[in-house]
């Protein structure tokens, strides 16, 4: 159990008196850069969300940001109720995978977003999966670049405030490998991808993609560990002009919150509308060089755009070697 947590019960249990409301901690473990400037903006867009909940969502949380560093240090993490990993692949975990794992068993809640949902297949194995409940994994799982109708699992807390169905154009992976108590993952966020809608097939396209076409998809899942605590995978984040959309912003905000183990609010977590300005604070340096300046999402734009096309021999079907024909 979270120390803290074990502390307050126990101060409860002996002086008879009635639970107090505790500030739950978030700590966003964000990589370093890696794209081209406003994709892949760990950082940046940590440092958004964090403000969010500190400053705008009036609930009872500290957030904070962290680097890759924290693993020098990692007391960091030490009372974090919920700690949500928004990086390339595992990099920002910085091999600490058995101090995360103790954290884990402690009852903290574990978030990974986008890229960080890549683990290798041994760390998935051991870890991640049973984390989380899924991962990404290569030679199975795809990478394309779609204008997704993202569809918000019904009557879970995390559609607070959520539309029934909204848009965003990002790198949604899927066809992710669960694990094998399959039931116990919850599909909190589904989209179904469509010939129509892929805008760019890139290096991890092949047929097991093509076989997903029509299908619905899971882009978040999450899982309620017997540990007690509560985890999420979430496979958007690409882009960081995403975040100023209202729905993308708050089905977000509410899986974190709700990976610390907090109950959603009524209407959801509140966040205000994040402005051109605020798109561009913090982001990642490319020396002398000067960022783009990155614009309100346009998704009228992406539907004007001709579907992508791709060719036949990438989606061949696997044979039993694992390779492809």
């Amino acid at each position: 159990m979270n120390p803290k947590l074990l502390i307050s019960s126990l101060l409860i249990a002996t002086s008879g008196l009635p639970a107090v409301a505790e500030t739950k901690e978030i700590v966003f473990i964000a990589g370093r850069k890696s794209h081209a400037s406003g994709e892949h903006e760990f950082r940046a867009g940590s440092l958004l969300l964090a403000k969010a909940l500190n400053e705008q969502s009036g609930l009872d949380v500290k957030a904070s940001v962290v680097g890759v560093e924290w693993a020098k240090t990692p007391k960091v993490l030490e009372n974090a109720d919920a700690i949500v990993i928004y990086c390339d692949a595992s990099k920002a975990i910085a091999g600490k995978w058995d101090e995360l794992d103790r954290l884990a068993k402690n009852g903290a809640g574990l978030m990974f977003m986008h890229y960080a949902v890549h683990p290798s297949k041994e760390n998935a194995d051991k870890y991640q999966r049973r984390w989380v409940g899924a991962a990404m994994e290569t030679g199975f799982s795809v990478n394309p670049h779609w204008l997704a109708e993202l569809k918000v699992m019904p009557g879970h807390e995390i559609s607070r405030g959520v539309p029934e169905a909204f848009e965003s154009y990002d790198e949604f992976y899927y066809n992710m490998r669960f694990q094998d108590d399959r039931e116990a993952v919850l599909d909190l966020v589904t989209a179904v991808p469509t010939r129509e809608r892929m805008r760019r097939y890139i290096n991890l396209w092949n047929w097991y993609g093509a076989e997903g076409m029509n299908k619905p998809q899971t882009l978040m899942w999450g899982v309620e560990r017997e540990d007690g605590g509560r985890g999420v995978g979430f496979t958007g984040g690409h882009y960081h002009k995403n975040w100023a959309l209202d729905g993308f912003r708050t089905v977000v905000l509410n899986a974190i919150v709700w990976t610390a183990g907090m109950e959603v609010p009524e209407g959801g977590v509140k966040s205000q509308k994040v402005t051109e300005d605020e798109l561009n604070a913090n982001l990642d340096s490319y020396g002398d060089k000067k960022n783009p300046r990155i614009t309100l999402p346009d998704l009228e734009e992406i539907r004007k755009m001709a579907p992508a096309k791709i060719k036949p021999e990438r989606e061949a079907a696997p044979c039993g070697c694992g390779g492809f024909h």
